[in-house]
Formats: C-alpha cells, structure tokens, sequence
C-alpha cells in the first residue's frame, strides 16, 4: 500500500502549526455540558471493558468465529454505537481519557506505564459525589508499576468504595489483587482470573441491592489481551476452537509496518509472527468467548435481583488488534483493526432495544454521555461531548468526526512513531509526524483499508477538508503535534505525568 509524503515543513505548513507550535498558555476551552436530563431516577451503572478486544471480532458485527451469545444478545436490547473508536489504541491512554473524558494532549498520559495526574475530575470523583456506591474490580493500569497495588486516597481517581484491583499483568492463571485499603498484602486467585473478578462483582451487586443507594461498578477484564497461549485460556474454551480455521487477513503483507513501534523485524516477522498468527486468533477468540460466558453471568444476576430496568449496562473496550493487518501486530494506530472497538448500552425500558447508531463515538465522549444519562452535572474539564441524547434514541447534534491521537512508542521514549487521525462515518485520515505520510481511506467501499486515496485527484476536496478538520482540532486542543521524547522532557517527571497541554 502506498503512502503519499509531503516534506516535514510542508507539513507543518498544512496544518499552520509551528514546529514547538502555539503557545502554552492559552485558556482551558470549557465544554458547555449537554442538554439536561429528564431521567428522574437515578439509575446503576454496570460498565464491562475488555482488553484488546476489537470490534471486528464480535459475533454482532458478523464475525462467523466468534463465540459471543451473550455480547450479542447485549446487542440486540440496547444501542450498538458501530462507529466507536479508541482515542488512543493503548491502554493505559485510554483509561485515563475513559475516566477525565479528555484527550491525551490534555490528560497528559501519553504512553503506557505513566501516573496520572490526581488532581482531575474524573468519573469515580462525579459518581461519589453523587450518592452512588462505587466499585473497582480488575486492571487499573494508570500507573507505571507491572503487578502492583494502587495507593488509597487521590491516586484511585474517586474510587472510594469497593476495590480489588491490580495496576496491570496479564498472565490469567498467575494473577492477584489488592483488596480495599489493604495495599501490603495481596489476595492471590486461584483459577482463572476473569472468573473470580466476576465472583467479586456478583457478591458486590448482591451486597449493593441492598442499600437505598444506587451503584456504579467497573469490571476491567485483561483478556483477551496477549499472551495468547494453551496456558492462558481454561480449557473449555480453547477447546471449542481447536477445530476453526483462521488465516491471515487480506490486508497481510509480508513487510512489516515501518511506522510500528515494535515487532519490526523483517525475519523474525515472517518465520515467527507470520506461521503463529492462525493459532494466536484461536486463543484470542477463546478467552473473548470466556468473558461473553462471565457477561452472561453479570445478566443472571441483575434479573435475579429484579434491577435490569434499572441498570446501564455497557460493554466495550480499550482498543482492538491487528493480526497481521497493514504488516503490524497488536495496537496504537488509527487502522479499523486497532482503533474500532465494541460500545453497547442497555438500559431496558429506557433505550431502544436492537437500535444501531452510526455516530462519530470517541473515548472522550463516554464519561459525559454516562453522566447526562445519569443526571450528573458534566465538568467543565471534559473534552468530549454528551451521546447521550444518541443513545436513547432521539435525534440531535453529534460529532462530524472522531479525533484520534498516537503519541509516540507504546510505553518507551522513543520518537518516529507519532500520528494524528480523524474518522468520519465514511473515511479515516491520517498522517505521521516523522515524515508527513498522509492515507486517506474510504472506508465503507474498502474496509480493509487497501486503497490510499491521497493522490486520488477525485478526493482532493475530501483531503483538504480532512486536512482542515484536523488543524481545527489541534489548535482547539492546543496540540502541537510534537515528538515522544518531548513530551517526556516537557510534561513528565520520571514517569509522572505533571501537566498537558492545557496547562
């Protein structure tokens, strides 16, 4: 697949940024909050993300392999937001973005292993304030220590309540927990870990539905996230895949990526990613069918305890997977592989069953939608936008496009990697920093992204209000667009985070 390039300061030139860019010091730009609500009642919150899961991969979005009943029939009772994307394909990005709805530019986390900011308004902060009984359960990953616990106080991000959390590890069978304020001895799990993270949520739903006030549970699975092994799935599962086939997407290619951050190696990429691939999608697709059986469990017992109508209940994402795609493996690009990922919301009685909405959906736009939904007050600090209007079904302004932001490398200093993108309902653009690679896809006649339109003289119209479109956003956002390493010398101390660009 071509790329088009245009010099570095042609580049710059076209977006009208300078290379150290707009000053530091503009003003917070404050984001009017949503129209008000009319939903009286408060309702619970049950929010489910997967690791790596992508949307192309779910039973729902027609997947034949897919084992996932009980994600698809999440489906078919509430809205299935079929343009959700990833703001930044990494986790620990977009958990931070998922819990400020800001931007990376803003929040500041940039690549993984970083420690957020503490001084944000963040969604557990919104949700505590309000009354609800809050509950953490799994992988936090905003901090820069593998398998470790998260200090109590400002460092859980306004996650007073319940807590059994690790910072991140992904090894399902070797896994343990830091249990509320006890942050010296963990709890080791016996079994598999997705497993025993749904026991705990089952006993904090029971326990909840007890009290007078409604509660807002996180259950943050790692898989399907790799290693994707025999020795990281029960058996159970692996097993109902031994007999599929999988092969190499139709966007394979036989060189790996130049723009990927990693797995570079042109060898190495054909004698050991390329013949292993068939055999990692059966593991992935096993442990994703592990969670479909876990979300079953979560539904059995909201009917049991008679709160279905009662509940918001989402399932999504923090990003997706590559599988070979473009010549990459894994995440942190703006290809559909990656940067696609599951948002499903049922609120039974209240959001049209079966219903599909096509709007522009980023990550940033989760926490204000969530909070208007659950007439909270949306603070100021917020770079997204309400859905929330969206997701029940009834018409209003939505986003003309998706922002989305690459950084740098996934979780090293290291610079040539850095892109921005911009997804509408039809194309993606994109372009690198390192050399002004432009690619322009027109994604509803060439979903898999084969065809880069730049030099298409039939779609300059379409480059150039792309090209406008992005500019507009990076100097609202005040993101200049810089190297990895700058951010590292600019805004970090260590690997904390202590400003963005907003100040």
């Amino acid at each position: 697949m071509n790329k088009s390039k245009i010099k570095r300061r042609d580049f710059i030139k076209t977006l009208g940024l300078s290379a150290m860019g707009l000053s530091m010091g503009l003003k917070n730009v404050s984001i009017s909050n949503a129209k008000g609500s009319n939903y009286s009642k408060r309702p619970n919150l049950v929010y489910v993300f997967a690791d790596q899961l992508r949307y192309q991969s779910c039973g729902y979005a027609g997947d034949n392999c897919a084992i996932t009943p009980n994600i698809d029939k999440l489906s078919s009772q509430g809205v299935n937001f079929c343009n959700a994307v990833s703001t930044m394909p990494v986790c620990t990005a977009h958990r931070a973005s998922l819990f400020t709805g800001q931007y990376p530019s803003t929040h500041g986390v940039v690549v993984n292993e970083l420690n957020i900011r503490p001084n944000h308004q963040c969604i557990g902060h919104c949700l505590t304030n309000a009354g609800y009984q809050t509950a953490y359960i799994g992988k936090w990953h905003l901090r820069e220590l593998k398998n470790a616990p998260i200090p109590t106080g400002t460092a859980r991000l306004g996650f007073d309540g319940y807590w059994a959390a690790y910072n991140f590890n992904h090894q399902c069978y070797k896994a343990k927990y830091w249990l509320n304020d006890n942050i010296q001895e963990p709890v080791y799990i016996d079994g598999y870990e997705p497993d025993k993270q749904t026991d705990l949520a089952i006993k904090f739903i029971n326990k909840a539905t007890r009290k007078d006030q409604p509660f807002a549970l996180f259950l943050s699975y790692g898989p399907p996230h790799p290693p994707m092994s025999d020795e990281n799935v029960p058996k159970e599962f692996s097993n109902r895949f031994s007999e599929k086939d999988f092969y190499l997407p139709p966007n394979w290619s036989d060189k790996p990526d130049p723009y990927m951050d990693r797995n570079k190696d042109q060898k190495s990429w054909i004698n050991n990613i390329k013949p292993n691939l068939p055999a990692r999608q059966k593991y992935y697709y096993a442990m994703t069918a592990s969670l479909d059986w876990n979300i079953g469990r979560l539904f059995t017992v909201l009917e049991k305890a008679g709160i279905s109508g009662d509940t918001i209940f989402i399932f999504s994402s923090d990003h997706g997977e590559m599988f070979g795609a473009h010549g990459r493996i894994q995440k942190l690009t703006f290809y559909e592989e990656a940067a696609r990922v599951p948002m499903l919301i049922r609120w039974t009685g209240k959001i049209p069953a079966g219903y599909i909405s096509d709007a522009c959906f980023g990550t940033v736009d989760i926490m204000p939608t969530l909070l208007t939904m659950m007439n909270i007050k949306v603070p100021e600090s917020v770079d997204g936008v309400s859905l929330a209007h969206l997701a029940m079904g009834e018409k209003g302004p939505e986003p003309e496009a998706a922002f989305m932001q690459g950084m740098g490398h996934t979780f090293q200093w290291k610079d040539g990697f850095e892109w921005r993108a911009i997804r509408d309902k039809r194309y993606t653009y994109a372009i690198y920093r390192v050399d002004g690679s432009e690619l322009l896809f027109d994604n509803t006649n060439d979903p898999y992204q084969m065809n880069n339109l730049v030099k298409d003289l039939k779609h300059k119209g379409i480059l150039d209000r792309f090209r406008q479109m992005l500019k507009k956003k990076m100097v609202k956002l005040n993101d200049t667009f810089e190297k990895c390493t700058w951010y590292r010398d600019h805004w970090m101390q260590g690997r904390t985070v202590l400003r963005g660009a907003k100040g």
